[in-house]
């Protein structure tokens, strides 16, 4: 196996952006490993940079002057920029994005007063100026550890019992809106103050159900409509038709789970779904939750589409791209709070 640190970064640069690409395509990561000649600990490595940051995780750095930590703007200087990182959007300065990184803010202060700064010592300055890394229109909510427990010990071993004694298999499923002017991430602002992201009054919207399992089967559902009881019916139905044993479904306390016309369905069905409600305030328990990250980080965001129809079409490629990737949709129960979906223990919770 060749080593890629041989190349020239220009090389490097092609060969981590066409093994991202043979990874979105649909190909396995050990083909992508094998073919390309590198680890699968490179394979993964730049999967996950891509997923976090898209194209412009991959690329080369913009190289400017060598400067460390001790390089020091001036007081007037880092007051300007500041109120800049205050008041204003990246693409508000002629930079790409809505949200503040480190690395843009150094960008900013290069475009500025040519001054190429490291990341690290950005992020120097804004500690210094009491500046924190932030979701913007945070809110908190009211979980009940009780609930929560209650989940862990008792009802998710039932859950996964039942599923077992009846030859079920069981999925996690949710909704989500995507928006046209859709702000994903965290950016950076002023201490004990949430920032405000402006957004454009021209937005449009599309909505999608989806549901996984740890066999790395993905299901989903792409409408334009509100989310109503018809629409999660709907679904139901779909479901139910791609399997021969009964479904075990979990999903969260939605009013149009629990609505009139989805038990009445679901009384109709009962062979083919069984609805398990997760605890009140609890999205981290459901692996489902990483889909909808992922789908937001992963719409195309140099070229947004242009109407309700094309934001549909990206949303339901990324659907059907993810379906023949299932080990990526595996990899959505990996994370630290869903692991337990794959503990033979759960009790130790």
């Amino acid at each position: 196996m060749g080593d890629a640190r041989h190349l020239s970064p220009s090389a490097q640069e092609a060969l981590r952006l066409r093994a991202v690409a043979a990874l979105v395509a649909g190909r396995d990561r050990e083909d992508v490993a094998a073919v390309f000649g590198v680890s699968l600990k490179a394979v993964d490595k730049w999967w996950a940079k891509w997923q976090a940051g898209g194209r412009e995780a991959l690329v080369m750095r913009p190289r400017g002057r060598p400067v460390g930590v001790h390089q020091v703007l001036g007081e007037a200087e880092q007051a300007a920029l500041r109120q800049a990182v205050l008041d204003h959007r990246p693409c508000d300065m002629g930079l790409s994005g809505q949200l503040w990184t480190r690395r843009l803010i150094g960008d900013l202060i290069a475009k500025l007063y040519r001054v190429r700064l490291t990341e690290p010592g950005v992020g120097t300055y804004l500690k210094r100026w009491g500046l924190s890394f932030q979701r913007p229109d945070k809110r908190a909510v009211e979980q009940a550890p009780e609930a929560v427990r209650r989940w862990h010990q008792e009802t998710w071993p039932k859950i996964r019992a039942k599923a077992k004694a009846d030859g079920g298999e069981i999925l996690f499923a949710d909704q989500v809106g995507i928006r046209s002017d859709q702000v994903t991430g965290r950016t950076w602002g002023e201490k004990g103050r949430t920032p405000v992201v402006r957004r454009s009054g021209n937005r449009f919207s599309v909505n999608a159900m989806s549901a996984i399992s740890t066999k790395g089967r993905m299901h989903f559902m792409v409408f334009t409509e509100s989310f109503t009881a018809e629409v999660m019916c709907r679904f139901l139905g779909r479901l139910a038709g791609h399997f021969d044993h009964k479904v075990h479904l979990v999903v969260d306390g939605h009013s149009a789970h629990r609505s009139k016309k989805v038990r009445g369905w679901l009384a109709a069905h009962p062979d083919d779904v069984e609805l398990h409600f997760l605890p009140p305030y609890s999205p981290e328990l459901n692996p489902d939750e990483l889909v909808n990250a992922d789908l937001k980080h992963s719409l195309p965001r140099q070229h947004r589409a242009r109407d309700q129809v094309e934001l549909a079409a990206e949303t339901r490629r990324f659907f059907r791209r993810r379906q023949r990737q299932p080990h990526i949709v595996r990899g959505y129960f990996g994370g630290p709070h869903v692991r337990y979906v794959l503990d033979e223990n759960p009790m130790s919770f």
